[in-house]
């Protein structure tokens, strides 16, 4: 009758102890030499696209779901498509992003709920929430792949006014979109 007692009381110990017991979510690296962020920029007359480069990033995995993550975005990396070294110089000047005072974005993931990715983006030193769709999926080799195809970003909430119709009414044909697009993937490892 002592050992049943004493085995029920060890049982529940162990249960009760697993109960505050919390597994922490894996850090996962981001590979930013296998990772791409792309972006489009639209105006009345057309659009602009190209790259910008992914300088460092995490992503936390519990399981198999994504809990959270941090990345940071080299603004100085930002390429046209075309090569135009004046639209990138303009891209980089105090009007648009300002990399010589702001060289990085960042992001920090404070929720994942299904396939909506939301978290704060932080471009120019301005922080405003941000939510997106996105794919993350482990696969078998242990990475960790993460797509989000159309990840619209109003410029204006960030101080990026420059032609801007919100701002300059009679800017016509010369006016730029607030909003622009980014596609991100990601590719992260143990």
């Amino acid at each position: 009758m002592k050992l049943k007692i004493s085995s029920i009381f060890l049982l529940v110990a162990v249960v009760s102890l697993s109960a505050f017991t919390t597994i922490k979510p894996v850090a996962y690296t981001v590979d930013a030499a296998k990772s791409t962020i792309t972006w489009v920029g639209k105006k009345v007359t057309g659009s602009h696209n190209g790259t910008i480069a992914l300088q460092s990033g995490t992503l936390n995995v519990d399981g198999k779901k994504v809990t959270g993550g941090t990345f940071t975005i080299d603004m100085n990396s930002i390429k046209d498509a075309d090569g135009s070294a004046k639209l990138e110089g303009h891209l980089k000047a105090d009007d648009f992003f300002g990399t010589a005072k702001f060289p990085t974005a960042t992001f920090v993931i404070t929720k994942v709920a299904g396939t909506t990715v939301t978290g704060n983006l932080t471009i120019k030193g301005i922080t405003k929430p941000l939510s997106f769709p996105a794919t993350v999926t482990v696969n078998a080799d242990g990475t960790v792949s993460a797509l989000a195809g159309k990840i619209v970003v109003d410029r204006t909430k960030y101080d990026i006014k420059y032609g801007s119709k919100s701002f300059f009414d009679s800017i016509g044909d010369k006016a730029i979109n607030d909003e622009f697009e980014l596609a991100v993937k990601l590719v992260a490892k143990k």
